[in-house]
């Protein structure tokens, strides 16, 4: 694509190749917008965060990584290093923020607007290699006592090292001696857990649809299951009381079907027994009257006769109102016991 460059700029016809190249001709810069202030000695960069800092305008955080668009300045030099200060807005509030090189510690330094989130820790403790300093590479090349020493501490270093170093090459060959088979369980595996994650994916949505929410819900855990059977509910009612409710609901439900008015139901039934019990059947009741002829006075004979007659009538009398008490009796009997069949039968054709 290099040659191409010269070939794919446009030269107007006035161009003079005396005045110099083609972004000098036209008075703009090959940075163009970057170099706005150039004259400043200021230039436009993109600048990554190197640590995690505090903004001191909004206090919020800024992680390590966050890329902003800042005005880079040469301030100073170490020996033959240059210094670079970077200035840079915040993306959250109105505030701006100076950042400089070290080169002498191999760091930045925040110089003003906001403030470093300490985490740092000696490189040493977790086997980093250190770069030298200058007074140590000095006597490393003036002192040949001074470079035996160090040398023999190098030595007791890989000794410490080397188990660990030995382990770690043994596993490597183990796992990856058979490349393809390595390959294949681990796709085996990746394979396994996308269909877990998909399964468990649509479980959560469907939860999530019956109950109207969006949002995250976190994998199930054992802790959740016990959480989940201690919160079963108990039944409202026991089973005695279950098993009293349809007794008594089906005492009270009609035996038979009837639209005439009659009673028809077991309880209805209780009801007609106890009052046929308590309220005996007599004459009154029934609306049964007698009626006697008064006796005549000069008459004994007939007077006597009267009197046989209606003790007979009397007598009959009583019968007859006893045999009607037993038929009253047999008909209610018989009425709340019988059902209409007539208005049933219609209504099912």
């Amino acid at each position: 694509m290099g040659e191409r460059k010269g070939q794919n700029l446009y030269y107007p016809p006035d161009y003079d190749p005396k005045v110099g190249g083609l972004n000098k001709f036209m008075g703009t810069h090959a940075l163009r917008e970057r170099a706005r202030k150039l004259h400043m000695g200021i230039l436009i960069i993109r600048f990554e965060m190197p640590y995690n800092i505090w903004c001191d305008g909004c206090k919020n955080h800024i992680g390590m990584g966050v890329r902003y668009n800042a005005e880079k300045t040469k301030i100073g030099m170490y020996y033959s290093t240059p210094i670079y200060q970077f200035r840079m807005k915040c993306h959250l509030c109105d505030n701006h923020f100076e950042i400089k090189t070290d080169p002498a510690n191999l760091d930045y330094v925040i110089v003003s607007g906001a403030r470093r989130q300490e985490n740092r820790w000696d490189p040493t403790e977790n086997g980093q290699i250190v770069p030298e300093t200058k007074e140590t590479q000095k006597r490393l090349f003036d002192d040949a006592m001074f470079k035996l020493e160090h040398k023999t501490g190098d030595e007791d270093t890989s000794k410490l090292a080397k188990p660990r170093l030995g382990l770690l090459v043994g596993r490597n060959e183990m796992v990856w001696k058979d490349d393809y088979e390595a390959n294949c369980v681990l796709r085996r595996n990746f394979r396994k857990r996308r269909k877990e994650l998909e399964e468990s994916s649509v479980n959560d949505g469907l939860l999530l649809a019956k109950s109207s929410l969006d949002i995250n819900l976190l994998p199930e855990t054992d802790e959740d299951r016990n959480m989940a059977a201690l919160l079963a509910l108990r039944p409202s009612r026991t089973i005695e009381e279950k098993q009293s409710a349809v007794r008594s609901k089906i005492i009270n439900s009609p035996a038979l079907p009837s639209s005439s008015g009659l009673l028809t139901s077991f309880g209805g039934l209780k009801k007609e027994e106890s009052l046929s019990k308590t309220v005996p059947l007599t004459r009154n009741s029934l609306g049964i009257t007698i009626k006697r002829s008064k006796p005549n006075e000069n008459n004994n004979c007939s007077d006597t006769q009267t009197v046989g007659s209606n003790k007979e009538e009397l007598v009959s009398k009583d019968k007859l109102d006893h045999s009607a008490e037993l038929k009253t009796r047999n008909i209610e009997n018989k009425i709340s016991l019988v059902g209409d069949y007539s208005s049933s039968g219609e209504n099912s054709d």
